[in-house]
């Protein structure tokens, strides 16, 4: 099944002309060498090796700030098939569209880790896109898995139909839960500091960027990574959005397990924090031998004001 991503060229797109001049994709962050005999399919296997570079290679970097490094590389590189669709934003409002042609090679120059790409004439234009998806494309990082708005992209695209409200997660219990409750993690986001846990936990930022909303593990994006105040503890918040209670606790342990064993400093600590609308006895029950992990619920509130 063919994929969509949303790549950055460069910092602030400063490389996207050429990049779509040249045909390609890259990215760099200071590993300049060759990794053709070097790209596992496990993203974990690639990581083990290359975190402890990318550290060396930039002193004062976090064990956040490599994952996310490590990470898009391996996706750039191996986790991107031939046919797979990238959008790539010029830094003007517009994303110019192409489709990967070919399997990595290494380019000694800037951004040296690179796929061929046939762009294609069509230009999506920010303004165009949905709320969701430009709220998806402007997410922190180098790569973004948007193939939950391949409809809408390929509509934009000259493709045919309009998105629906589905969900292919074939965990998710209640589509339209979902829905709003993605919209709920945006609005936590944004309004974090309004909140419980924004009282001791901050979600994390790289160089004043926000990178801990979708941070992306190997078994997928967690909701939320925060690190508290005194950086003493690292936090992944998820939202249950429509999901089986036992995938919904399963899922936040994975997480905490990557966390735990792939971002945590030394002296560091993991905790998890479970969001639903409503109460959950199944939730409760299973999280009452798991005290490292907190259940909240979320109230909505609508009031109309007579102007």
């Amino acid at each position: 099944m063919k994929s969509y991503y949303r790549i950055m060229l460069g910092k602030g797109s400063e490389r996207a002309q050429d990049c779509i001049a040249g045909n390609y994709i890259g990215v760099g962050f200071n590993i300049n060498q060759d990794l053709t005999n070097k790209l596992p399919d496990e993203w974990r296997a690639f990581n083990r090796e290359f975190i402890p570079v990318y550290l060396a290679n930039n002193p004062g970097k976090s064990k956040v700030a490599a994952g996310l490094a490590c990470g898009a590389i391996h996706t750039v590189s191996k986790g991107i098939n031939i046919g797979d669709i990238i959008i790539s934003p010029d830094g003007e409002g517009h994303y110019h569209v192409g489709e990967v042609t070919g399997n990595y090679y290494y380019q000694a120059d800037i951004l040296p880790h690179r796929r061929a790409v046939h762009w294609f004439d069509q230009v999506i234009n920010r303004a165009d896109m949905s709320d969701a998806l430009r709220k998806s494309c402007s997410s922190a990082g180098t790569v973004s898995n948007i193939s939950a708005y391949s409809e809408e992209i390929e509509r934009m695209i000259g493709g045919i139909s309009a998105p629906k409200l589905i969900s292919t997660d074939e965990t998710v219990e209640d589509p339209s839960a979902f829905a709003m409750e993605k919209h709920l993690e945006d609005f936590l986001v944004d309004n974090w500091s309004q909140t419980e846990l924004g009282k001791e936990f901050n979600i994390y930022e790289l160089d004043g960027e926000v990178v801990g909303q979708q941070y992306p593990t190997d078994t997928g994006p967690l909701d939320i990574l925060a690190i508290s105040k005194n950086k003493k503890t690292l936090l992944v918040v998820e939202l249950k959005k429509g999901r089986a209670s036992d995938v919904v606790v399963g899922q936040t342990m994975r997480y905490m397990g990557y966390v735990q064993d792939e971002l945590a400093e030394e002296g560091q600590t993991v905790k998890g924090v479970i969001i639903a609308l409503e109460d959950d006895q199944r939730i409760r029950r299973a999280l009452s031998v798991s005290p490292n992990i907190e259940f909240y619920r979320y109230q909505v509130s609508f009031k109309l004001v007579k102007g």
